[in-house]
């Protein structure tokens, strides 16, 4: 059986292990089945004997209209991903400022996972203010030794850890690009729950920014999609350049109804999600310590949103299987998959804390993770 074949496999058997599992401490979007999909979007907030949309119109429309008064900018345009809207943003932003370099940090989203589309397909350029694994600083954006004409910054920058500056360093970092002379865009696809931490509104935080992306299927739960908000010439543009890039799709009602489904729904819960993300990673750090591994971390120490990473000094095929197991045996789901990043021989994972881990108590972590180790 080749890797390929192996690995379809385990999915297979994770996910009946996940949906099969009584108490779960965060959620799968692998989970949910065609029909239960298709039923979640008569949640929506929405006229379901109204006309379906037709290149844009309709709910689509509508779904602009509210994320637009959500982060308050004066205009907001749908997109099919997040990778097409960022693209567009950038690209969009660089003919308006005559410079096609953009600042970003190496980790972030168009890096890692966009196949340098940046360049390859914009072609656009990337300078880095710095390598580490944190948001860059303020004196970084402005030692920059060449001009640039975007400051992207993902908040929060995911694979360091769902990494949030604190609200006067983000303050300071958009202060410094724009004494560089380049535009802001916020890399938002987890914005949402970002309010916590910073202790502002989404209005407040947009408003650092000339442009934003959200996206609505990560911690919202929709099906797919993504908007971008800012001012209406700059959104009106975007669109022109969303149709040349193929995204001016015939039908889009089922992901509109289910974005306005998840902002109707999680996103009033996200607050209280990231209350319990921070219950629960200390309940794992003492829990780790008293289980007898060599070593565990928890990161950040405090989560600055509802997603948090955790790393374990062993395989993490190994970790893996005892996740798959603990669930068939137990039927708890701690951890998910775990991946081999950072050095050698450590594996993370990212945990997500939404509706299933609420009711989650120090005492149910403690249980749960006695019960994984068991099993490592």
């Amino acid at each position: 059986m080749s890797d390929n074949s192996e690995d379809t496999e385990r999915t297979k058997r994770l996910v009946a292990a996940w949906r099969g599992a009584e108490r779960k401490l965060s959620r799968s979007l692998l989970e949910p089945t065609v029909g239960e999909l298709l039923g979640s979007l008569a949640e929506a907030p929405y006229d379901m004997d109204g006309p379906a949309d037709v290149y844009g119109d309709g709910v689509v429309t509508a779904l602009e209209g509210k994320v637009a008064q959500l982060l308050g900018t004066e205009d907001a345009a749908f997109f099919p991903s997040g990778t097409m809207a960022q693209q567009i943003a950038l690209r969009c932003w660089a003919g308006r400022t005559g410079n096609p370099v953009v600042a970003l940090h190496p980790m972030s989203h168009p890096e890692r996972w966009e196949g340098e589309a940046l360049s390859a397909v914009s072609g656009l350029r990337v300078t880095h203010p710095t390598t580490e694994a944190r948001q860059p600083t303020a004196e970084e954006v402005e030692a920059l030794r060449e001009p640039f004409g975007t400051l992207m910054v993902e908040l929060p920058l995911r694979e360091a850890g769902f990494l949030l500056p604190t609200w006067e360093e983000l303050e300071a970092l958009t202060a410094a690009a724009r004494e560089r002379d380049a535009v802001v865009h916020f890399d938002g696809a987890r914005l949402w729950e970002s309010t916590t931490h910073f202790g502002r509104t989404l209005p407040e935080i947009a408003g650092l920014a000339d442009s934003v992306y959200v996206s609505f299927y990560k911690s919202l739960g929709g099906l797919s999609g993504a908007a971008l908000a800012g001012p209406r010439s700059f959104v009106e543009e975007t669109r022109v350049w969303r149709h040349r890039y193929g995204g001016q799709i015939f039908r889009q009602f089922p992901q509109a109804l289910a974005a306005l489904a998840g902002l109707e729904r999680e996103l009033p819960r996200l607050p209280s999600y990231v209350t319990q993300a921070r219950k629960v990673a200390g309940a794992l750090r003492s829990a780790f310590a008293d289980s007898g591994v060599p070593w565990a971390r928890i990161h950040p120490e405090e989560p600055h949103t509802h997603q948090f990473q955790v790393w374990l000094p062993y395989e993490p095929d190994r970790l893996t299987e005892a996740g798959l197991r603990q669930a068939e045996e137990t039927g708890t789901v701690l951890f998910r998959r775990w991946s081999a990043e950072g050095p050698p021989g450590l594996a993370v994972t990212e945990l997500e804390i939404t509706r299933p881990g609420l009711s989650w108590t120090e005492s149910d972590v403690h249980e749960a993770v006695s019960a994984f180790v068991a099993r490592i």
